[in-house]
């Protein structure tokens, strides 16, 4: 089962999927959000070329856990994205995502402007890969 994670931003939306087997996250692309909200041909080509199974959205809480002030507009935007795309959603935790994200492109030598384009996708895909692990970790609890 490939995932097919977005990172939803006012401007950008970082885009990340899964291996086939649903096991390992990888960063794709980001796009402008317009073209993701509008369907555009640009992501109807991520997904026509990854042919996703389920979409895997961020949801941004609170550090204690509690829904953050974007999480209507978030969700709104990802049950838009979801019914267009003919996709099942899955809404998971993106605390720290981001900052995760820079830190590892920092790490890499990125400068603030060249990590600019890439922190979204790298942070859709740490969380796809968090929601990957617990899935995975429910699938062998119950064998």
């Amino acid at each position: 089962m490939r995932a097919l994670a977005l990172d939803i931003g006012e401007k950008r939306i970082g885009i990340a999927v899964s291996d086939p087997s649903g096991r390992v996250a990888s960063p794709v692309c980001v796009l402008p959000a317009p073209e993701v909200l509008s369907g555009a041909r640009s992501f109807r080509r991520v997904l026509e070329d990854w042919e996703p199974d389920v979409l895997v959205c961020g949801r941004p809480l609170t550090m204690s856990g509690e829904e953050g002030p974007q999480v209507a507009r978030i969700k709104r935007c990802a049950e838009q994205i979801a019914a267009q795309a003919g996709l099942p959603l899955e809404l998971v935790d993106e605390r720290l995502s981001s900052a995760e994200a820079k830190r590892i492109l920092h790490e890499q030598g990125l400068s603030e402007k060249e990590m600019r384009g890439k922190v979204d996708m790298v942070a859709a895909s740490l969380f796809l890969q968090s929601w990957l692990d617990a899935k995975q970790a429910r699938a062998e609890k119950k064998s």
